[in-house]
């Protein structure tokens, strides 16, 4: 076998058609029970980033395969469900199914003399296996270990539940209750929106203001306006004036909701999509408040002296990126940054490459087919990757790059303008 893919939701999906395109013989190792990532996870009733209330933040468009739409039923923002078989009819549309080893983990990937590599992995059964592969795809995602920030002071005497997103599923789970929601990205906001239906008091807990765009302006789902040539012709700065001045006619400044004023301009920062949020506010379903002080009890206190009561609080605080599976320090190297070449290839590592390791402003399902069929064509001996010494040149140019946009955090490694980037991988 010439091929090992890792992962069988949208990247991976991708991927398995690109190689099947190619002739290049592979086979795709997924730890579920069935193919479509987080996308099918809340129906399973499996801990994970998907909740009940998920949807498409970016429209059926762009999110579908080019080559197999989305059906024309599907609304503008498919629910989880949708998306999810979706996926499964795509993975029998291309005919990739027999390819895929369901229930099947991956736990050690590891480079040999020779310059193969090893796949040690466990199947459904608990029976483990350990067989060759001249290259290894990862596409399992990025949303993988849950981030929280250091205990609150009183932590251990509260009285409620304290949990991460990864462990939310429903709003009703917490009928009655009285909840805060931590954060403001985008789990935050379909979290306190989802529970606000049921809760008794919702509050939502924001300690760094962030820019929130509806999934629409000017009657446009956001992704069409992204790529209209009118919007593309804009430098960053007259695209930044011109959604700035949009948004302050749609619906005011952000402090009149009682949430923080972002520090910082927009796009240079992951923007949190959400058509629901200001709305909960503005019919009292969801309370503003600051970041947490300390807990008390079953009371929740605030930097700004104010307190509410709590059954349950729900830290929506992200993830960080970890592959155990992998040698160490790939692909994020010391400095805490992703370091791949045009975001896919390791350069230390040949043979080692990475699909959907990137974070675009709107949909990534057209980078993941562009990536697939670059890196299908690369192992199918179609194309040709540079000297590392090239590739680790072009990892520093862009780091440094997008580092004066988005900062020196771990996910500003891996933005991406859709357009740009697009273009590079045609190039390539």
């Amino acid at each position: 076998m010439s091929v090992c893919l890792i992962g069988a939701g949208l990247s991976g999906l991708a991927t398995a058609h690109a190689l099947k395109s190619e002739g290049v013989d592979f086979v795709c190792l997924e730890k579920a029970p069935d193919v479509g990532g987080l996308w099918r996870q809340p129906q399973a009733g499996e801990r994970g980033p998907g909740y009940l209330s998920l949807h498409l933040n970016t429209n059926k468009q762009l999110t579908g395969y080019a080559d197999f739409p989305m059906p024309a039923s599907y609304p503008v923002y498919p629910r989880h469900s949708d998306v999810a078989a979706y996926l499964r009819s795509f993975a029998e549309w291309a005919d990739v199914g027999d390819r895929i080893e369901l229930g099947t983990t991956v736990e050690s990937v590891r480079r040999t003399a020779d310059g193969s590599w090893t796949v040690v992995s466990r199947d459904a059964r608990g029976t483990r296996s350990s067989r060759e592969f001249t290259q290894v795809i990862v596409a399992s995602g990025h949303n993988t270990e849950p981030t929280l920030p250091a205990p609150a002071p009183g932590s251990d005497g509260f009285k409620g539940t304290i949990l991460h997103a990864l462990d939310y599923r429903d709003g009703s789970d917490y009928a009655g209750q009285r909840v805060v929601v931590v954060g403001l990205g985008a789990s935050a906001v379909d979290v306190a929106a989802d529970v606000s239906r049921y809760a008794s008091r919702t509050v939502l807990s924001v300690r760094r203001g962030l820019h929130i765009l509806p999934k629409q302006l000017f009657g446009m789902p956001l992704d069409d306006v992204a790529e209209a040539p009118w919007w593309t012709s804009m430098s960053l700065q007259e695209q930044r004036r011109f959604i700035e001045q949009a948004l302050l006619v749609a619906r005011g400044k952000l402090s009149d909701y009682g949430l923080p004023e972002p520090d910082h301009p927009i796009f240079a920062s992951a923007v949190t999509i959400s058509d629901e949020i200001l709305t909960r506010i503005r019919h009292g379903g969801v309370t503003p408040k600051p970041g947490i002080d300390f807990l008390d009890g079953d009371r929740v206190v605030f930097t700004d002296g104010t307190s509410a009561d709590a059954d349950a609080i729900v830290y929506c605080t992200g993830y960080r990126m970890a592959y155990p599976f992998l040698p160490a320090g790939c692909p994020i190297g010391p400095q805490g940054s992703v370091e791949l070449y045009k975001r896919v290839v390791a350069p230390e590592h040949p043979g080692l490459h990475f699909i959907g390791l990137v974070r675009p402003h709107g949909s990534i399902t057209r980078l993941v087919e562009a990536q697939a069929r670059w890196v299908a064509r690369v192992v199918a001996g179609k194309a040709a990757l540079p000297e590392p010494e090239v590739m680790r040149k072009e990892i520093g140019a862009y780091l440094s790059g997008i580092a004066g946009q988005y900062g020196q955090a771990q996910s500003a490694s891996i933005q991406v303008d859709v357009v740009p980037y697009l273009e590079e991988l045609r190039e390539e």
